[in-house]
């Protein structure tokens, strides 16, 4: 009995490291291609200092373009050593849209962007492709759901704004915004209000569809949504829904850059090049540092709490030890009387020991393959994270096993030496 408890005692512990180091691993992998993979680290994002408005500081009334990002600054960000390639986007803002099978969006983001460049940003297209001609406009996957017919769409509405607590309705609400409507090859137009008079632009053609990005679960990527069209085309919208906002500028100007280094080394000399032409630069090479400390910290713990219960199993299998050694005493003292010497009596109880941390160690790995399902379990029932999958990799297996088996030989060393220390013939004679 005594020596199942030490086996359970060194089994939970062996599985508890086993288990520590899985799930690290495991969150590491996650963090890697969920987080710390979305944020790209090898990307550089630029924006200007100003807006460009009368006063502020940096902009037009203190120098022109000064702290605009504007072409010819992308121009010299292209020109720099380690630079592979330059991004510039700028923000129309979000729209009411229609389609021409008379289906409505409630709000699509408009962003303008080099539409030959959306698939070095990451973008995978799943129909169509970027177009040149003016009006011809790309969806991410966000935006290809959310669709509405207009009758629905208006007494969604009205529900919201009379009962925004019914559960019924936001589950209505929340199927039509997760349903997918195939948009590929429609015409859509955008709404604006010009002083409570709606506008509506010219049509513009969807002639490619985006897929969901690498790396993402579909159900969080239609939050996103968001609609590309050329520059020229913004230009063309600009025109026909009056979105000039301020004074107009010499040059083209951009709300956003991304450059993309060859090598993380690199980041931060380029951003020093940038902000000498008055634009902000900033990465994720920082939260990529915090997000890994907290990692590691949490393995740490984890890794703590394993041989915390080892230190525990090792103080059971000593006490378990120590009472074997006595209560078989007649027995080593026969063995020293027929020619055992003392080393021969304390390797015996080592190996026993070691024995039976193995035993233990082998059966920890039982436990900690039952435990990491029962974890996968409940983490795709709680939390839904179909990325996070936590596995027993075949090199944990090994460390598990040394440690279990070192602490049972670690334990057995005091009864060892104590069992070699007997005397044969007290022992004889008492028994």
């Amino acid at each position: 009995m005594v020596t199942a408890l030490c086996m359970t005692g060194i089994s939970i512990g062996c599985a508890a490291i086993i288990v520590a180091i899985s799930i690290g691993n495991g969150a590491q992998s996650y963090l890697e291609t969920e987080i710390i993979g979305g944020m790209k680290l090898d990307e550089i994002t630029v924006t200007p200092q100003s807006t460009g408005g009368p006063g502020e500081g940096g902009g037009q009334s203190a120098g022109g373009e000064r702290g605009l990002l504007t072409d010819d600054k992308v121009q010299v960000i292209q020109g720099f050593n380690h630079v592979k390639s330059v991004v510039a986007t700028k923000q129309l803002g979000y729209f009411r849209t229609i389609s021409s099978d008379n289906l409505i969006h409630e709000g699509i983001n408009i962003v303008a962007v080099d539409l030959s460049k959306l698939q070095e940003q990451g973008n995978r297209f799943k129909e169509g492709g970027p177009l040149e001609q003016i009006g011809a406009v790309v969806l991410n996957y966000g935006a290809t759901t959310g669709w509405k017919d207009a009758e629905t769409s208006e007494r969604l509405n009205n529900m919201m704004n009379s009962d925004p607590n019914n559960p019924q309705l936001w589950e209505e609400f929340q199927k039509y915004e997760s349903t997918v409507s195939e948009m590929i090859g429609k015409n859509v137009q955008l709404e604006q209000m010009d002083n409570d008079k709606k506008l509506l632009s010219p049509q513009l053609y969807v002639g490619g569809v985006l897929d969901v990005p690498k790396g993402r679960d579909a159900q969080f990527a239609f939050y996103d949504r968001q609609a590309y069209i050329s520059f020229d085309t913004a230009e063309w919208l600009t025109d026909s829904l009056n979105l000039q906002k301020g004074p107009a500028t010499k040059q083209r100007v951009y709300d956003n850059l991304t450059v993309k280094v060859e090598d993380l080394q690199y980041i931060k000399p380029l951003e020093d090049l940038i902000s000498k032409l008055a634009l902000n630069a900033s990465d994720n090479l920082a939260m990529r540092d915090q997000v890994a400390s907290q990692l590691d910290t949490f393995k740490a713990i984890a890794l703590g709490v394993g041989v915390f219960i080892l230190l525990l199993a090792s103080i059971s299998i000593i006490v378990a030890m120590t009472m074997s050694t006595h209560q078989r005493r007649r027995q080593i003292g026969i063995m020293k009387v027929l020619g055992a010497n003392m080393p021969q009596i304390r390797n015996m109880f080592i190996v026993e020991a070691s024995l039976l941390g193995l035993l233990g160690g082998l059966l920890g790995i039982v436990f900690a393959y039952l435990i990491i399902k029962g974890l996968n379990s409940f983490i795709m029932a709680s939390a839904g994270m179909s990325g996070l999958q936590i596995a027993v990799t075949p090199e944990t297996l090994p460390i598990g096993i040394a440690f279990a088996v070192m602490t049972g030989i670690f334990s057995g060393i005091y009864p060892a030496i104590s069992a070699a220390r007997t005397n044969a013939l007290l022992a004889i004679k008492r028994d």
